[in-house]
């Protein structure tokens, strides 16, 4: 679909978000659709009265067509922006299912039959009584009524459960009922439908009086009394239900609203940083410290945790899983900070045929940081899997066994796929590495499927342009080496997993894994300079046709638009 059209809709989807507290703007249009409905309604009743409709006729007409008018045009791109809404509503059926939803149902019936007066007769009445049901609508801006929806589905299986008892017991009822009552008035109690029907409509009164056979025996009588204190129990025990039920529906909105504003606070924990002793570049910090936030934020150390799980921008990451459990780091979590802008993670397309891939946001957040800003300062596509869909059942997204593992996979990969099919593509998977710190080489370049094999003849490997990857390489190792005396490898501690790996996966012309010792980025402070060198040897290797200019927020910081990754211009 055209991104401008695609825009629009999301636009739009924002506009019908039922919120009364999103942008300015758009509570203008939430209240002009208030507005209105109220104004049909009054048109509706107005047109009850003979005198008004002879004298002010033409008017109410003109609100009746104008109203319907706009509420067809506002329907039909509800109907159109459904799918963003919800997936379930995506494509022709999801958007019948839509059609059929409570609210959908109330904005078809209330909006469509009216233009069916066109081609057939259709009772004025009928219309007038369907266009009152627009007042349903006003409910999708009411809290109260969100709470009490939410209040009887929270005690839906309760109250079904109490409902089925009381049923049992009034069916046993009614039938003891019959057998006593039919041997003194057996013309009046002449089989068990009757005694069934009598002891059902005493629970609503019996406002017909269609079971006015009252029982005359004693033991009918004790049935009776029975049956209507089972009649109080029967709106005494789902009221009680909703009533408990409202209040832990205000406590968990309230406790929403807690964890919302914690994320928030959290968030501006992340006010950009300056690396003035070596890039003079703004960023994003790399972590914030768990202790430091409670101390800082005032933030119970228990709602940070919780806040962390609720929020789609912050990772929990221990330290001391960036370094070799061999050289005994010491433990100390952390808050990690990322952009998400899919149902998998993130994905920005920067126009380039360099795409740098992170895979493991969830167990390595410190490696996404790090890859990102690769991609970033090099000018770089990016794309990263942050969210796990089941936390207890991890995926990776770098050796993948199965695609139908997770639902968020195949998307993933046709990002990879649409943003590398450009001529000369170069897809780079990005990994931390936690070896032993006496490991002689920092930074690994990986892409043949067997260990200590830094040749370019493996058959299985997954570069086409061995000649840029050679210069690439030995750029990249010569400026480690001069300028942080960090040294480089070609497949000596690591190998691709054939058919396994991502790279098999993905249709660039060019793949290989950098993996990069863990610590360097998390531990050392030349860490964004280490990034900015990195991205520059991509792009003098791989892109040096294109001039690429820094990015602005990193030159100058946006005062009031400095905290996380959010703030930054993609």
């Amino acid at each position: 679909m055209n991104a401008r059209i695609e825009k629009f809709r999301e636009e739009l989807n924002r506009v019908f978000d039922d919120d009364l507290h999103t942008k300015q703007w758009h509570n203008y249009v939430d209240y002009a659709i208030i507005g209105l409905i109220v104004i049909s309604t009054i048109e509706v009743f107005l047109s009850t009265y003979d005198g008004i409709v002879e004298r002010y006729g033409k008017w109410l007409h003109f609100v009746d067509y104008f109203t319907t008018i706009f509420f067809t045009i506002e329907v039909s791109l509800r109907i159109w922006c459904a799918d963003l809404l919800d997936e379930k509503y995506k494509g022709f059926w999801g958007r019948v299912r839509y059609c059929f939803s409570f609210y959908g149902l109330i904005d078809i019936l209330s909006t469509y039959p009216f233009y069916l007066s066109f081609f057939m007769k259709v009772p004025y009445a009928a219309l007038k009584a369907l266009r009152i049901a627009r007042l349903l609508r006003i409910f999708r801006y009411m809290k109260a009524f969100n709470i009490l929806s939410r209040a009887i589905k929270a005690k839906k299986q309760e109250m079904i459960v109490s409902l089925q008892f009381l049923t049992i017991v009034t069916l046993i009822l009614s039938f003891v009922l019959f057998f006593v009552e039919h041997a003194a008035q057996p013309e009046v109690y002449d089989n068990g439908w009757t005694s069934v029907v009598w002891a059902f409509a005493q629970y609503i009164g019996d406002p017909g009086g269609f079971a006015d056979t009252p029982p005359i025996t004693f033991t009918g009588r004790i049935i009776a009394c029975i049956i209507g204190v089972l009649g109080i129990a029967i709106f005494a025990v789902p009221a009680g239900l909703i009533g408990s039920a409202f209040t832990e529906v205000m406590d968990a909105d309230k406790e929403d609203e807690h964890i919302k504003n914690n994320i928030e606070r959290i968030r501006h924990s992340f006010k950009f940083e300056k690396d003035q002793q070596h890039t003079n570049l703004f960023h994003v910090p790399r972590y914030q410290p768990v202790d430091t936030i409670l101390t800082r934020k005032f933030i119970p150390q228990i709602d940070i945790i919780k806040a962390v799980e609720a929020s789609d921008c912050f990772h929990l990451y221990n330290l001391a899983s960036s370094l070799n459990r061999n050289d005994k780091p010491e433990d100390k979590i952390v808050v990690i900070n990322y952009l998400k802008n899919t149902p998998y993670g993130c994905c920005i397309d920067r126009g380039s045929k360099v795409t740098i891939v992170f895979t493991s946001g969830p167990t390595e957040p410190m490696t996404g940081w790090f890859a990102y800003h690769i991609a970033k300062l090099g000018g770089f596509n990016y794309v990263s899997k942050e969210i796990e869909v089941d936390a207890d059942n991890p995926v990776t997204y770098y050796n993948i066994e199965d695609e139908a593992a997770c639902p968020n996979m195949r998307l993933f990969l046709d990002d990879i796929n649409r943003l590398t099919s450009r001529p000369g593509s170069w897809a780079i998977p990005v990994l931390g590495a936690v070896g032993l710190m006496s490991r002689p080489t920092k930074i690994h370049f990986c892409y043949n499927t067997v260990k200590h094999d830094a040749g370019y003849d493996d058959p299985d490997a997954r570069i086409a342009d061995y000649q840029t990857f050679d210069s690439l390489y030995l750029k990249v190792a010569d400026v480690m080496d001069v300028r942080y005396d960090l040294k480089c490898d070609r497949n000596e501690w690591y190998a691709v997993q054939k058919e396994k790996n991502i790279a098999y996966h993905i249709n660039a012309e060019n793949v290989f894994t950098l993996r990069v010792e863990a610590y360097l980025f998390t531990f050392d402070n030349r860490y964004l300079e280490i990034v900015k060198t990195l991205a520059d040897a991509f792009n003098g290797a791989l892109e040096p046709e294109i001039r690429k200019e820094l990015p602005c927020e990193m030159l100058n910081r946006r005062i009031g638009y400095d905290f996380g990754f959010s703030d930054y211009i993609n």
